[in-house]
C-alpha cells in the first residue's frame, strides 16, 4: 500500500517535471541543485515509511530520468537544426573519448581483465562514470541568458545556506542516538548495500574518532547524510558566491552560515580545496583579495584542527561500538587521535589508498573493468582494486589510458573555463572555474563524482559557462 501510494505521488510529480524539462532543459539543473541536496534524506525517510526494493529504486531514478529527458530534447533540436549548438573544443573531444572508452570497458568480459564485478556492479559503475559526461554536454548545449544564470547562482547559494543551517541545527540539537535509531542505518545497509561500521551502524564519517573510549566528536552531515558531500556543496557555493558578492547585501550573511557549516563538517581537504579555488579565482579576476582569502583559509584550516575538538558537540560510544573500536585499535597500533598527525586514521587511510591505487594502475595498466573500484565495488561486495581518488579509481577500472583521458579532460575543461573567464571577465566563468578547480583538487583524495550533486550540478554549470563570447551580453562581461 505504502509503495503504491508513493509511486502514484512520484508519477504525479515526475511527469509534469519531465514535461517542463522537455520544454526548457535548464529546469533540470534547478531540480538537481535543490533535489540532490535533499535526496539521501528523503530516500531514507521513504525507506523508513515502508517504501522498499524496486519501488524505492524507481523513485531514486528521478535524477537520471530528468537528465535523459533534457538530453533527449537537446538531441532533438540538434537533429532538427542539423548543427551543434556549440563549437567543438578539446574538452568536448576528450569527454567523448572518455565516454567511449567507458562503454567499451563495460562490454569487455571481466575474465579478460582479471576483474570480478557482476552485471549490477558494471551497471552502477557505468552510470557513475557517464553522468558527468552527460551533464557536461547538456550544459554545453544550453544557451541561457544572464538573468537565468543569476537565478541559477542564487538558487545554488540559497540551497547551500539552507543545507548549512539545517546541518548546524542538527549537529548541535539532535542527539546521535536519534540517528542511530533512524531509518538511515537500514537505508545505507539494506538498500544501498554499504557495510558501514560507524557508531550504531552509521557511516564512519558521521563522527570524528579522537581515539578516546569516553566520547567522539560530531561532524555536520545535514540532509546529505554525509560531511563530505555537504562540504563539496559548501565549497562550490562559497566560490560561486565570491563571484556574486557585489550583487547583493545578503551574500555576506549567507556566506557566513555556509562557511561555519563547512568548518563543522571537519573536512580538512575541502578547506584546502577552497583555498585552491580562491587562487584560481584570483588568477582569472586579476585581483589580490582572493589571494588573501586563500591564505586566510589555509590559516583557519590549520587552526581549526586544534580548535574543533574543543567546540564540537560530543557523543558517547555504545557498548557494541567500544568492542568494535578496541578490535580496530589492535589491528592499527600506533594510530593517533590527533587531527594534525600523519598517523591519524583518516589521513593515513587516504594516503595509503592513494599510494596503493597508483601502484595498481601502474602494475595493471589494462585495468580490471568497470565495477572493481571505489564505492561501486563497496556496495556490491566486489574486491576493491582502488578507492578514495577519482583518478586512481578510473585507472583501476579503465586502465592507464582511461586515467590519462579522464585527467586530460579535467585539465582541458578547467583551462577552457579559465580562458573564458580571462577573455570575457564574466562573473559566471570566474566562479565556476574556481569551483571546478577546487573539485579537481578534491578528486585527488576522494570520489567527487560519486557525489551526485557534484556530478550533475557542477559539470552542467561548467558546460553552460563555456558559451561563445558572442552570446554574452554586456552585463555578463564583468566579474566584478
Amino acid at each position: 500500500m505504502a509503495s503504491g501510494l508513493a509511486l502514484a505521488v512520484y508519477g504525479l510529480l515526475l511527469v509534469p517535471g519531465a514535461i517542463l524539462v522537455w520544454r526548457r532543459p535548464v529546469f533540470a539543473l534547478y531540480a538537481w541543485i535543490v533535489g540532490l541536496a535533499a535526496h539521501n534524506a528523503v530516500m531514507a525517510a521513504l525507506y523508513g515509511a515502508g517504501i522498499r526494493g524496486s519501488s524505492l529504486t524507481a523513485i531514486q531514478a528521478w535524477k537520471e530520468i530528468l537528465l535523459g529527458v533534457a538530453l533527449g530534447r537537446v538531441t532533438f533540436e540538434v537533429l532538427r537544426a542539423r548543427r551543434l549548438p556549440f563549437r567543438i573544443q578539446a574538452a568536448d573531444a576528450l569527454a567523448l573519448a572518455f565516454a567511449l572508452l567507458v562503454c567499451i570497458y563495460a562490454l569487455l568480459p571481466q575474465s579478460w581483465l582479471d576483474g570480478s564485478a557482476d552485471r549490477s556492479a558494471v551497471g552502477l559503475a557505468l552510470k557513475h562514470d557517464l553522468i558527468p559526461v552527460g551533464a557536461y554536454f547538456l550544459g554545453r548545449s544550453l544557451i541561457v541568458r544572464r538573468e537565468e544564470l543569476v537565478r541559477l547562482a542564487w538558487t545554488l547559494v540559497g540551497a547551500a545556506a539552507l543545507v548549512a543551517a539545517l546541518g548546524l541545527v542538527d549537529v548541535f540539537v539532535i542527539p546521535i542516538s536519534w540517528w542511530r535509531n533512524s531509518a538511515v542505518v537500514d537505508y545505507f545497509h539494506k538498500h544501498l548495500g554499504y557495510d558501514y561500521q560507524g557508531t550504531g551502524g552509521l557511516p564512519e564519517n558521521f563522527i570524528y574518532n579522537t581515539g578516546s573510549e569516553d566520547h567522539f566528536l560530531r561532524r555536520l552531515v545535514s540532509v546529505f547524510l554525509g560531511p563530505l558531500a555537504s562540504a563539496f556543496m559548501f565549497v562550490t557555493a562559497l566560490l560561486l558566491g565570491a563571484a556574486l558578492w557585489r550583487r547583493a547585501r545578503l551574500l555576506p550573511l549567507l556566506g557566513a552560515v555556509i562557511a561555519a557549516a563547512l568548518l563543522f563538517t571537519f573536512s580538512r581537504s575541502s578547506l584546502l580545496a577552497l583555498a585552491a579555488g580562491f587562487v584560481v579565482f584570483a588568477f582569472v579576476t586579476r585581483r589580490w583579495w582572493p589571494v588573501a582569502a586563500a591564505i586566510a583559509t589555509v590559516a583557519v584550516s590549520i587552526a581549526w584542527v586544534h580548535v574543533f575538538p574543543h567546540v564540537a558537540p560530543e557523543g558517547k560510544w555504545t557498548k557494541q561500538d567500544l568492542v568494535h573500536q578496541r578490535n580496530v585499535a589492535k589491528k592499527n597500533p600506533g594510530a593517533s587521535g590527533s587531527a594534525g598527525s600523519i598517523n591519524e586514521p583518516s589521513i593515513h587511510s587516504h594516503w595509503i589508498s592513494l599510494r596503493e591505487g597508483v601502484r595498481t594502475v601502474v602494475h595493471h595498466p589494462q585495468g580490471y573493468g568497470l565495477g572493481n573500484a571505489g564505492q561501486t565495488a563497496s556496495r556490491t561486495g566486489t574486491p576493491i582494486k582502488a578507492g578514495e581518488s577519482n583518478y586512481t579509481e578510473i585507472g583501476a577500472e579503465t586502465g592507464l589510458l582511461g586515467a590519462i583521458i579522464w585527467t586530460a579532460w579535467g585539465i582541458a575543461l578547467l583551462a577552457a573555463l579559465v580562458l573564458t573567464a580571462l577573455r570575457t571577465r564574466w562573473w559566471a566563468s570566474a566562479g565556476v572555474a574556481s569551483a571546478f578547480g577546487a573539485i579537481l583538487v578534491l578528486a585527488v583524495q576522494t570520489d567527487v563524482i560519486g557525489d551526485p550533486w557534484i556530478a550533475y550540478c557542477l559539470w552542467s554549470l561548467a558546460g553552460i559557462t563555456l558559451a561563445p563570447v558572442a552570446l554574452l551580453s554586456n552585463g555578463d562581461r564583468s566579474a566584478r
